[in-house]
């Protein structure tokens, strides 16, 4: 066995330190060159200068919400009848904005724009649906002081029983929480901040979709330093029930008492935006079709993610939950893709949290 003399250590440990700096920075570096796997569609650049994009929401057929992280506020990018975009700032002064919603009561018809902030949930009243005419009431802080720590409060979503799914992530990497609420999805009654833990065990949980015929699923994040385990996972919702953080461990990565998993991708690649493929789509799937981002991580040897994956479900009563999957990926090398969202009219967008952050949308190609 060679036996590296001390004049040799030097060039050695340089290289290990470059290769490990090179695998960091190579999400953020502008190097990429995005591409689809598969053959008829093609993404194009939509707005850019968009900062720090966390979420991504439809408010109406023409405006799309946008949750800037670097500057706290909300955007709003419009396309006119001519096909151009033009973006303009709605709400200011937040604290690390990683979700939004324009919800509409079921008994009243009346609308309220909610934005999920780090550790707080808060709401406005909105005079009229039309963004274009919006006139936003005084802000009501619904849910306060939720912790923080590794990870924040994500996604907030409609529960379509009245009230609302909140995602929780956990203040650590592997640790029992002090507060319930952490590494949670929590419901939240939209109008007085009642709120409680709809599913524990969840360790970063940062977005989630409805399928129709199915329920809600979301992602979740593992930790961090334990090699090859876990797989980043897709989970279905059941109230009540524990998805098994921080008691995986390898040997039981399916803690007796806790639900596993409906379809998983590559360890610590970190799977985060997620949305229902609509069927008005022309982007392929079947009827129980998710597409997903995935953003990557420094906590792998080789790079992974930097890409966007599809995941396409089948009625199985012999899998957990009675559903099998099939992942395939559908676009790769896209850098920092994060928040996802399919349009009304059928259309993928996806924006990119670095490189100052630019929005994208996959359409088929003409």
């Amino acid at each position: 066995m060679a036996i590296l003399s001390r004049r040799d250590i030097g060039p050695f440990v340089l290289i290990c330190v470059s290769l490990l700096l090179a695998r960091e920075l190579f999400p953020y570096a502008d190097i990429h060159d995005p591409r689809i796997l598969e053959a008829g569609y093609v993404i194009e650049e939509v707005a850019d200068n968009l900062g720090g994009p966390t979420c991504l929401h439809w408010a109406d057929e023409n405006w799309l919400l946008v949750c800037d992280r670097d500057s706290g506020s909300i955007k709003g990018v419009w396309q006119n009848s001519a096909g151009s975009f033009s973006t303009h700032v709605l709400l200011s002064g937040l604290d690390n904005p990683h979700g939004v919603l324009t919800w509409q009561d079921p008994d009243n018809g009346t609308w309220r724009l909610i934005v999920s902030e780090e550790g707080k949930l808060s709401a406005w009243d909105i005079a009229t649906p039309d963004a274009m005419m919006w006139r936003l009431g005084l802000p009501q802080v619904l849910v306060d002081g939720v912790p923080t720590g590794n990870h924040q409060t994500n996604a907030v979503m409609d529960g379509k029983n009245g009230t609302l799914i909140w995602h929780a992530g956990s203040t650590c990497n592997v640790c029992q929480q002090e507060d319930p609420r952490n590494a949670a999805l929590l419901w939240v009654n939209p109008w007085t901040g009642e709120h409680g833990v709809a599913a524990s065990g969840v360790r970063n949980s940062f977005d989630g979709t409805w399928v129709e015929g199915m329920g809600y699923v979301f992602t979740d994040n593992g930790r961090d330093w334990d090699g090859d385990h876990p797989d980043e996972e897709i989970n279905l919702f059941s109230a009540g029930s524990n998805y098994g953080w921080p008691d995986d461990e390898p040997e039981t990565p399916i803690p007796a008492g806790t639900l596993g998993p409906v379809a998983v991708w590559a360890p610590h690649s970190s799977i985060n935006g997620i949305d229902f493929r609509p069927h008005n789509s022309s982007l392929p799937g079947g009827d129980f079709c998710v597409y997903a981002t995935v953003y990557g991580s420094w906590n792998s040897l080789l790079p992974v993610g930097h890409e966007i994956i599809r995941i396409d479900f089948t009625a199985d009563e012999n899998s957990p939950q009675g559903w099998s999957s099939e992942v395939s990926r559908f676009a790769v090398d896209l850098g920092t893709p994060l928040p996802l969202r399919f349009s009304p009219d059928g259309d993928l967008y996806f924006a990119t949290f670095a490189q100052g952050g630019t929005l994208y949308r996959i359409v088929e190609s003409v």
